[in-house]
């Protein structure tokens, strides 16, 4: 007998996109040979311990994957940015990466990973509308 499933909504999304992730972790890591995934954070603070800007991610497989980026406006174009970049290219290279992956709007910054040595690998024209959505990436040495 066939057994009828139901699609309702998730009670708890947060908790949800973690089961998914582990999940695909899981299934991914086990069609490859690879089983060493690493998420990473780096921050900057201010004086009272105030998150300023950040950067996170994860490494796998012999990439990294930049999944946030994000200066508070307060320091934009102080450099932290790029230092940032830096920390988690040092932290793919560690884990012994060979190429990291980043993906941005052309309203956020495209140009400044193109200024660290980033290429365009694909362009999704007009999402959201009126922009783009671009993936980037960079070998690394």
């Amino acid at each position: 007998m066939k057994r009828e499933h139901h699609i309702e909504p998730g009670q708890d999304t947060q908790r949800v996109v973690h089961v998914l992730e582990d999940r695909l972790y899981e299934y991914n890591s086990n069609r490859i040979g690879a089983h060493d995934g690493n998420l990473f954070s780096k921050v900057v603070q201010d004086e009272k311990g105030t998150i300023i800007a950040g950067i996170a991610g994860w490494t796998w497989a012999g990439a990294c994957e930049i999944t946030q980026l994000w200066i508070s406006e307060d320091f934009r174009n102080s450099g932290i940015g790029g230092r940032l970049l830096e920390a988690a290219e040092e932290e793919a290279r560690s884990k012994k990466c060979s190429v990291v992956l980043i993906r941005t709007y052309s309203f956020q910054a495209p140009s400044f990973y193109e200024k660290h040595n980033y290429r365009v690998a694909h362009v999704v024209e007009d999402f959201p509308r009126n922009h783009r959505y671009y993936t980037m990436t960079k070998a690394l040495r």
